[in-house]
């Protein structure tokens, strides 16, 4: 059995996807980028203010399901670019790596491009 999980604080989905899924005690999280879900338009700046604002949506995804950064096990990171990996990393080190947190296991992926040419997305796995 498995729930979609949606919320207003987050980006819709835009096509055949949930903004994630609960199922067998975890949330699936879709990838989130940089979309400001008031407006609805990608944010600007450089890949701190789009991690910022990619792990605020994550956020809210984490809470409508009733979860949080502290029971995330997995997250997938993907960037345009490589070369920004420290400063995606400490934006990313607040959310996942609160002092005595565990921090989650992690992927971190150069891509070609992502959706709507924005610099970074997140995805995550998270307890229920």
């Amino acid at each position: 059995m498995k729930e979609a999980i949606v919320t207003q604080h987050a980006p819709q989905a835009i096509g055949p996807y949930s903004q994630a899924i609960k199922a067998g005690g975890f949330l699936f999280a879709s990838g989130q980028i940089p979309i400001d879900p008031a407006s609805g338009e990608v944010i600007a700046g450089d890949v701190t203010a789009q991690t910022e604002r990619v792990l605020q949506n994550v956020t809210a995804v984490l809470e409508a399901a009733g979860t949080s950064f502290a029971k995330v096990v997995k997250s997938t990171v993907y960037l345009k670019n490589m070369g920004d990996f420290a400063a995606m990393n400490q934006i990313y080190s607040k959310y996942v790596a609160a002092a005595g947190a565990v921090a989650p296991a992690r992927s971190t992926i150069e891509v070609a491009r992502l959706p709507k040419d924005v610099q970074v997305e997140i995805e995550i796995i998270a307890l229920l």
